[in-house]
């Protein structure tokens, strides 16, 4: 597994050049399938599903070969477009009530990465150290925690987004609510031989190494019936030393938009803001804040400014230019679209149903 994430520009360029789509919508549900390792740098803002899309167009990859590749990019945007439909409803359940507890916590055996499940220990450990977990074991986490361990989705939830260098909480906190149920039409569950199969491990006899029906009736194993709530520690230091010129507007830049490229060929100030009320809401960790300001040395003449909006808006006199994102409805001046992967908008019930939207605009390109 990859545990190094570089955040020059240039080594981000090699590493999408260096990815095989079709390979990878083979063997993406294995651990050491072709995953491109690319989520951090999608989720930080530097690079978009359509510049990743085109590049590989560019490639020369077929548009239907590497399908599947595309659809989990558009994933992404799918996720991001029911958090702009929804606000801040994606933090509750959002179609379906989940069958849990409620107790506001979830197993102590998960953080402290001693489930048992030997494939699941070992990725929360890679996890604290690299700030990166595959897809399929972050799917098993949430089953473990919500459909074995009976917990709530939104506290193990908020724990993995925390310590993820790609955290998104729109693809993180729905992608929970589709394992626990909230968001589909039923919950997922693997049992130890689909872990064995996919982490390429032959443990045997956990309390998971039974078959799905015996898994479906059983209570809450002992293995996950203690309870704690994660200590999500906002290492947050306010930094408002700026200096800027109040006769040019000014950039602001966030977790969600670190991208080199925007208006680069522009003279304005340029800011990254890291707003204390949001990383109240929605903590990272201070592996996570330093990556974000490793990548943003990509930006010539980025300034760093960690406080409240108003802060920033005193210190710099306003007449902003930012990029739309869902946390940034409360940002004045002048909005600057995203980057998605297909021009599709709406309040779409299902994946399945944007995709199908999707699809009618790849085959229109097509003619």
């Amino acid at each position: 597994m990859i545990r190094n994430f570089p955040t020059d520009y240039s080594s981000i360029l090699d590493r999408i050049d260096s990815a095989n789509p079709v390979a990878y919508g083979r063997t993406r549900n294995f651990v050491d399938g072709h995953v491109t390792y690319l989520s951090p740098y999608i989720s930080r803002g530097v690079i978009s599903t359509a510049f990743v899309y085109h590049r590989m167009l560019s490639r020369g990859f077929d548009r239907e070969r590497m399908e599947k590749f595309v659809q989990e990019l558009t994933w992404r945007d799918y996720w991001q477009n029911q958090w702009r439909q929804h606000g801040d409803g994606i933090n509750q359940d959002l179609k379906h009530k989940q069958q849990c507890t409620g107790d506001g916590n979830m197993p102590t055996s998960i953080i402290r990465a001693q489930t048992g499940i030997r494939a699941i220990d070992l990725a929360i450990m890679q996890l604290y150290e690299t700030g990166y977990m595959h897809n399929h074991i972050r799917m098993y986490v949430a089953a473990l925690a919500c459909n074995i361990g009976r917990c709530h989705w939104l506290v193990p939830a908020r724990w993995m987004h925390y310590h993820l260098l790609d955290a998104d909480w729109a693809s993180n906190a729905l992608s929970w609510q589709w394992v626990a149920g909230t968001n589909s039409r039923k919950r997922y569950i693997a049992n130890q031989d689909n872990i064995n199969k996919y982490c390429r491990t032959n443990q045997r006899g956990t309390f998971l190494d039974k078959s799905y029906e015996e898994i479906a009736q059983m209570p809450v194993p002992d293995e996950l019936k203690e309870r704690n709530t994660p200590n999500l520690v906002i290492e947050f230091e306010n930094k408002t030393e700026i200096r800027v010129d109040h006769s040019r507007p000014t950039l602001l830049y966030n977790l969600y938009n670190l991208d080199p490229n925007w208006r680069k060929n522009d003279h304005f100030n340029r800011i990254l803001f890291f707003e204390k009320a949001v990383l109240e809401a929605y903590p990272v960790s201070t592996k996570t804040l330093a990556f974000a300001i490793e990548l943003s040395k990509n930006i010539p003449g980025i300034q760093v400014f960690c406080g409240s909006y108003e802060q920033l808006k005193s210190n710099t006199g306003g007449n902003f230019i930012f990029k739309e994102h869902p946390l940034n409805k409360h940002y004045e001046g002048v909005e600057d679209a995203r980057d998605w992967i297909f021009p599709v908008q709406g309040n779409y019930s299902s994946f399945f149903s944007y995709w199908k939207a999707c699809q009618k605009l790849v085959l229109h390109e097509v003619e």
